[in-house]
């Protein structure tokens, strides 16, 4: 296992629909997020899984990164800061030693760029099925096709014939 697990505010928000964020300490141990994914999930607006995520916090499920983010030189064109601060974050801890939790395409694809490995909230939902914690992935993305949160039927049918759930 990675000893840093970062995430982006997407899979956040995805597990928060599926009541998932529980999962993290038994899948990831300690998840990180930077400052600016916290401005994105903890509005204070009442977004999607705000509240959900704000207990998460509160159990130290999530725990926020206080330090200073390096800054290497990064392609962040199609990015948000919270891609952004995740990557780097990644980038600044030994080889081999981070994972980043990210769902947009690009934000996968520049971490794989760099080497980081990459699980987006999908991965995290089949993770939780291997390890016992849900009976059932389709379940989860049934409940995540019923939001307004949205996966590709490509992935959802890898991740689903990953956990024998065809």
């Amino acid at each position: 296992m990675a000893r840093y697990v970062i995430s982006d505010a997407s899979p956040l928000i995805g597990l928060a629909i599926v009541d998932g964020l529980d999962w993290l300490p038994a899948l990831f141990g300690t998840v990180w997020i930077p400052p600016s994914v916290q401005r994105e999930v903890l509005p204070a607006t009442g977004a999607r899984g705000e509240t959900e995520i704000a207990l998460a916090i509160k159990n130290k499920h999530i725990t926020f990164w206080r330090q200073k983010i390096p800054t290497p030189p990064l392609n962040s064109q199609n990015l948000d800061q919270g891609e952004v601060d995740c990557i780097c974050l990644a980038l600044a801890q030994p080889a081999g030693q981070a994972i980043v939790l990210i769902d947009e395409r690009a934000g996968r694809a520049i971490a794989n760029e760099y080497g980081i490995p990459v699980a987006g909230t999908a991965a995290v939902i089949g993770f939780a099925k291997r390890h016992g914690l849900i009976e059932s992935a389709r379940e989860c993305f049934e409940r995540l096709h019923n939001s307004d949160f949205r996966i590709s039927k490509e992935v959802i049918q890898t991740v689903l014939s990953n956990v024998d759930e065809h």
